[in-house]
């Protein structure tokens, strides 16, 4: 079968390292929005111990008419009703500050990426446009280009360490007993 072959550009743009400076202020920029947000709830009481705030959240979203899938509504009447904002919103500002931390350090970057995606859509999917249509899209283009995304950060290092889903790193092959520099010796 032959290959077929994208744009130059693109290629460029998502697969080399040419563009990793523009990934690097991209992927910084994006971080530092989630680690804001994250970080103004970590030391709020209504957040971090009674959960008070997502339970006005989901009142407010449960009260409105944006919400336009049935399970969704469910979703979060049902922690609502269950009282289980009082957990989901500490996981909410955790998973904020982690996902801004990974992507201004360049740590897991696609995985970063799409965590803060997952979350974008949660909050639009609840009514909340704001700027997550705008977050949802940058953190998509950077998902794209995980492989030279976090070249200037961590990334750098940690892949070739701990590799991908397909192709373990060095340290997870040596742990698994597939280190074949190691036998060879």
């Amino acid at each position: 079968m032959a290959e077929i072959r994208g744009a130059t550009f693109t290629h460029k743009l998502f697969h080399t390292r040419s563009f990793a400076w523009l990934w690097a202020v991209v992927r910084v920029w994006l971080g530092w929005q989630w680690l804001t947000a994250g970080w103004g709830k970590l030391f709020n009481p209504a957040w971090m111990e009674t959960g008070a705030a997502l339970r006005g959240y989901f009142t407010n979203a449960l009260g409105g008419t944006a919400i336009n899938y049935d399970w969704y509504r469910a979703f979060l009447n049902f922690l609502l009703e269950g009282g289980h904002y009082t957990w989901f919103a500490k996981l909410v500002v955790i998973g904020e500050v982690l996902v801004g931390l990974g992507l201004i350090l360049g740590a897991f970057t696609g995985i970063a990426a799409f965590f803060g995606a997952f979350m974008n859509m949660a909050f639009m999917l609840a009514g909340t446009t704001s700027s997550n249509p705008v977050l949802f899209t940058v953190a998509i283009l950077i998902m794209a280009a995980w492989k030279v995304a976090g070249w200037y950060g961590l990334d750098r290092w940690l892949l070739a360490e701990v590799g991908t889903p397909w192709q373990p790193g060095r340290t997870i092959a040596r742990w698994l007993g597939r280190d074949t520099e190691a036998k060879a010796h």
